[in-house]
């Protein structure tokens, strides 16, 4: 029992039209910018092609190229190496701690860069924690530098690659490896000949990931510039937004060259996974099972307890201990940081209130924009549909920081104040960008939903006479309600700290949270800018605890009603 098309095929064009204007009209805009310099701004130069070459003749402009690149691949080599090796023994040993990397993984995860990035700025500032607390004073010229920017870096970025090859060994195909052995192989040449070439798209999938993260990451740099000069493509293109002049010709062609590293990225990993797919899963394939190591668990449980303390306490546990004293690191501590959230012009509470603002719009639109895309892709037959799958993932790839350069450029054009559309300068300009960063996520967790929902449930609404948003309110969404409240709160969630767009995109007199934290951070107010992280933190975990309790609750007792 099929849906009839015409809807599925409505709908599709309707979704189609949505992601091009949220999403793919910004990133076409910084590209003709370049192409075709004035045609937004200023004078235009059609066939001048200069600004791709100034960026090897300006020497700001070539080092964030530099810069980037650096951090990029060397970030990419420790954090696969690290996720990977970490992975792969999480998964074949069992040892005590072992649960709680987990935890951290997911937990460095969802925090925003700029947070951990802050917290290691002040543990190794020259006055910072180290120095003052624990007496030592190298921690400044280890960490700022390249290479300690890096080991930064790497310890925020390695999850991608460890939950990508975990994944990719849930499953264990023994009796490729005991012929190897059979065969008279050593366990490391088993590993080597056998086990990694089998991993070797799920670390390339992992490598990339991080390659694209680490060089459109705006946290670090932004966190970083009030203790040591290390400009990012990111960051230069934020700064090219707040010189006077503007910069928009800056602007428009380090957002084409950080775009062009992640579409060389996204190629490296698609040409890797072409070349080197492997159908070993069979059915003698069993769920791998971590064993006890014969000797060396308490080994491993202290490493990885040793290794989680850097990568975890140092940044979370700088930002609560600077929180608990004044904006230097040896003072005594005091609650004074968070009874002045709260006091003369209250900042954090306009901050917070307009990121709370500016998230539960996103979070509201995305859902419905999310929810239909993901009804397109798995119930219609629309042609196009590979394209909205497509679309819908380009988003998770490109840097926030090009999105919101994309969106001035469209949405700040004189002719659109005739008709009502001038959105640059207010907040619906935030809540779009916060729409385009949600809809990938959404549509992922809400077409995984759908999967497990048969399309002859649809298809009988609609033989009865049921309309087609009637199908959708009455039979779909009740069946995947659960699904829709987590990526709803997933959505809102990563909307409150998102420190690119916001940098970018907010209007005067409309700071949002994370601006507020980066430039009390830029302040050196390090003390007043860990109360507000953690303050805004809790605040936005209790919020969605509270709505997953509150529908937990309304679950169970709807439950018992209906038995």
């Amino acid at each position: 029992m099929k849906l009839l098309p015409s809807q599925g095929n409505r709908t599709g064009w309707l979704m189609l039209a949505v992601l091009f204007v949220l999403i793919l009209l910004p990133l076409l805009a910084v590209v003709i910018q370049v192409l075709f310099p004035g045609i937004f701004f200023g004078t235009l130069k059609i066939g001048d092609l200069s600004l791709l070459l100034d960026i090897f003749r300006r020497p700001l402009w070539y080092a964030s190229l530099k810069n980037s690149v650096l951090l990029g691949l060397g970030t990419t080599v420790l954090a696969t190496l690290l996720g990977g090796a970490l992975a792969f023994a999480r998964s074949r040993w069992a040892f005590p701690t072992a649960r709680l990397l987990d935890i951290s993984v997911w937990l460095l995860l969802i925090t925003p860069s700029f947070i951990l990035a802050q917290g290691w700025v002040m543990f190794a500032a020259p006055d910072g924690l180290a120095a003052q607390r624990l007496g030592w004073n190298g921690a400044a010229a280890l960490v700022f530098q390249p290479a300690g920017l890096i080991a930064v870096m790497t310890l925020s970025k390695f999850p991608l690659a460890y939950l990508t090859v975990k994944a990719a060994l849930q499953w264990r195909v023994e009796r490729l490896s005991d012929a190897a052995r059979l065969s008279g192989a050593s366990p490391w040449t088993v590993l080597r000949t056998v086990e990694l070439p089998l991993l070797l798209p799920a670390i390339a999938s992992g490598a990339m990931l991080v390659f694209m993260d680490t060089v459109g990451d705006f946290g670090l740099p932004a966190s970083i510039a009030a203790v040591f000069r290390f400009p990012t493509l990111p960051y230069s293109i934020y700064s090219a937004l707040y010189t006077s002049p503007i910069r928009f010709d800056m602007a428009g062609a380090l957002s084409f060259y950080l775009v062009l590293l992640i579409a060389l990225a996204m190629s490296v990993q698609l040409y890797a996974m072409r070349k080197s797919r492997f159908d070993f899963l069979s059915s003698r394939a069993v769920e791998s099972q971590p064993r006890r190591p014969a000797k060396g668990g308490a080994l491993l449980a202290l490493a990885n307890s040793a290794f989680l303390a850097i990568a975890i306490g140092i940044p979370l546990g700088s930002n609560l201990l600077m929180s608990l004293q004044g904006d230097s690191a040896g003072g005594e501590f005091t609650l004074d940081n968070y009874r002045a959230l709260f006091q003369g012009d209250s900042r954090l509470a306009q901050g917070l209130a307009h990121s709370l603002e500016i998230a539960l719009t996103a979070a509201a639109i995305g859902l419905v924009v999310g929810f239909l895309t993901a009804y397109v892709l798995t119930y219609t037959s629309f042609r196009l549909k590979k394209t909205i799958d497509v679309m819908s993932l380009v988003s998770l790839a490109v840097p926030g920081i090009v999105l919101g350069i994309g969106y001035i450029f469209i949405w700040n054009q004189a002719w659109l104040q005739h008709i009502g559309l001038l959105l640059y300068g207010t907040p619906w300009i935030l809540a779009l960008g916060g729409v385009a960063g949600a809809i990938p996520v959404i549509t992922r967790i809400m077409a995984g939903a759908m999967a497990q929902v048969p399309e002859r449930l649809l298809a009988a609404a609609q033989l009865q006479g049921a309309g087609f948003f009637s199908r959708l309110r009455t039979v779909l969404a009740p069946l995947v309600k659960g699904a829709l409240l987590s990526a709803g709160l997933t959505a809102f969630g990563s909307s409150v700290f998102d420190l690119a767009l916001s940098s970018v995109l907010y209007p005067p007199n409309y700071m949002t949270l994370p601006v507020v934290i980066n430039k009390a951070f830029e302040d050196l107010r390090f003390g007043y800018a860990s109360a507000a992280t953690l303050t805004g933190a809790g605040l936005v975990v209790l919020i969605i605890l509270s709505v997953d309790l509150l529908a937990r609750g309304t679950r169970r007792r709807s439950r018992r009603t209906t038995s």
